[in-house]
């Protein structure tokens, strides 16, 4: 990879916005029309690929919804909603750069590499599912909350020092933001000027704790100014300027300009997990209005708008999308049944005597079952 000179930096809104009082950045509206002076340069193919990868991820999100229901998952935290604010940022990053998640990432870590086939291992309880392939730079998912921006920023320091122009980035969601690992992460990134990209999907909610409970400043993009970094605050349902920020990011990042904070502000529009009930904690009207900024839609009506996409390439996606979501379920499920020793590994090097003590244990007792 070619080095990359900060003087080459096509700076449209990382310089000049001021997060103490620039509105969001939008360029998408949901009607689909454009700000075209803002219009990042996706080209027409490369943004039907995108909206293919939204709706393959929103049609996946409510299949794993459905397997939950069916005791074939296990518990699955839904998707639908952030679509652009996933692929979006995804698109602006290159295979060599790296990507730590949450546990709320199928669509950014689909995007950078991750077969579907092994999201769904995952999710149906397989160890196998954390295998991430060799040739792609992401992590397992991390249900710790708030740790996964420490993995990112560890990684974008090393390729620092290696002088490799690779990029990280880190999605978390506002919740964590009220992490100690956050605070530490983004001071330390600043300070030494680390290429780290850190993605807070604002969908509102903390599981049940609505965000006005969360913090009191106005934005969390503001908190970037504490910390020396860029912050800016972007409409995460809009694909657009979630990838024309994200993108200028990366590039200053690349050039030796650190880190930088983007706030997409999204909406969660189910459940935290197939373990919660939202109705408990917010209000349907609140919902359907968030249902009238749906990025899907808006994407699919600036497609039309140009005569890109019509409903006959909408309908044959579907079933081509629906074919390669139940592919992806019978592979998971054809694999041979788990060998109950997995309960005792992939936790350490070598197994502790009372690991081991356990292990003999359940042996015995499955030997007696056979009999």
């Amino acid at each position: 990879m070619g080095k990359v000179s900060v003087d080459d930096r096509p700076e449209k809104f990382l310089d000049r916005y001021d997060p103490l009082k620039d509105p969001m950045v939008q360029i998408l509206r949901p009607d689909g029309t454009c700000n075209e002076s803002l219009r990042p340069e996706i080209g027409g193919e490369d943004l039907r690929r995108l909206y293919r990868f939204m709706v393959l991820a929103r049609l996946m999100d409510r299949k794993a919804v459905s397997l939950q229901r069916q005791g074939r998952f296990g518990t699955y935290p839904p998707l639908e909603g952030q679509e652009a604010a996933q692929v979006g940022s995804a698109h602006a990053l290159t295979r060599h750069d790296w990507m730590t998640v949450s546990y709320r990432e199928a669509a950014a870590m689909m995007m950078h590499g991750i077969p579907l086939a092994l999201l769904f291992t995952y999710w149906a309880g397989r160890e196998e599912g954390n295998h991430i392939p060799e040739d792609v730079r992401c992590l397992p998912f991390q249900v710790v909350v708030g740790s996964q921006p420490l993995h990112a920023v560890g990684l974008a320091w090393a390729a620092k020092v290696r002088r490799e122009p690779l990029v990280a980035i880190t999605y978390f969601g506002d919740g964590a933001t009220s992490q100690g690992d956050i605070h530490e992460a983004m001071n330390f990134a600043s300070v030494f000027k680390i290429p780290c990209i850190f993605f807070c999907q604002n969908n509102h909610y903390a599981i049940s704790l609505h965000r006005s409970r969360q913090y009191a400043a106005p934005t969390l993009a503001i908190r970037a100014l504490g910390y020396g970094m860029p912050g800016i605050q972007v409409d995460g349902n809009d694909l657009f300027a979630v990838y024309a920020v994200t993108k200028e990011a990366t590039d200053r990042a690349r050039a030796g300009g650190g880190p930088c904070l983007i706030e997409a502000v999204t909406y969660r529009i189910g459940a935290h997990t197939t373990a919660d009930d939202p109705t408990r904690y917010r209000d349907a009207r609140e919902v359907e209005e968030w249902r009238q900024r749906d990025p899907i839609d808006r994407v699919r009506r600036h497609l039309m708008a140009r005569g890109l996409w019509s409903e006959a390439e909408e309908k044959r996606q579907e079933e081509e999308l629906s074919a390669e979501i139940e592919a992806a379920v019978d592979v998971v499920e054809q694999l041979p049944p788990q060998d109950p020793d997995n309960i005792f590994r992939y936790v350490f090097a070598e197994m502790t005597p009372q690991l081991r003590e356990q292990q003999a244990a359940l042996r015995e007792a499955l030997r007696r079952e056979r009999r």
